[in-house]
């Protein structure tokens, strides 16, 4: 199946994609994004698709998946950020015992640490924090994913070492 033809088949399923995905998000807005997120994955991961295999079914799971890790990022955000006016009395303690000049310090010095990273320990380690997963990690930089999780594991083991000052703070992990 040629290229051109993969499109054509792909937009055929875009009316059965949106009902599919209006079933997930419960808004017109949100499904229209998952809709096309769903399809430009298709298109990244042509070469994926085995032919005579079904295509419907494939996209299906490419929408699934991809709304179960948009799901799992926001609620991981959520978590992360508090959003609402009532500031609980442990958060309003934590807030008003920091220091934000202290923050600014140990920031730099997290953007110093992750300076000296090379490249190749770098990257890795960059894409794997803002959230993409060790497999979309390895296409994105043609490498094998066992070499994508070496990497991340030593810049890890190198940002411990450079940031070793601030272990202290951390609770132990025993």
């Amino acid at each position: 199946m040629t290229k051109l033809e993969f499109n054509q088949e792909l937009h055929q399923h875009a009316v059965s994609l949106r009902s599919f995905a209006l079933n997930f998000t419960k808004d017109s807005e949100d499904a229209n994004d998952l809709v096309q997120d769903t399809m430009l994955k298709a298109v990244t991961y042509y070469s994926k698709f085995k032919e005579g295999t079904n295509l419907k079914g494939w996209l299906f799971t490419i929408m699934r998946n991809t709304f179960i890790n948009n799901y799992r990022r926001l609620v991981k955000t959520n978590t992360l950020i508090t959003q609402s006016d009532d500031i609980s009395s442990a958060n309003l303690h934590f807030s008003a015992s920091s220091n934000k000049a202290e923050g600014k310090f140990v920031l730099a010095d997290i953007q110093k640490a992750l300076s000296t990273l090379q490249a190749e320990y770098h990257d890795p380690f960059m894409y794997y924090f803002e959230g993409y997963k060790y497999h979309e990690i390895a296409d994105m930089l043609n490498i094998p994913i066992g070499t994508v999780k070496t990497r991340i594991h030593v810049a890890r083991n190198i940002l411990k070492k450079y940031l070793k000052t601030y272990s202290k703070d951390l609770p132990s992990q025993n």
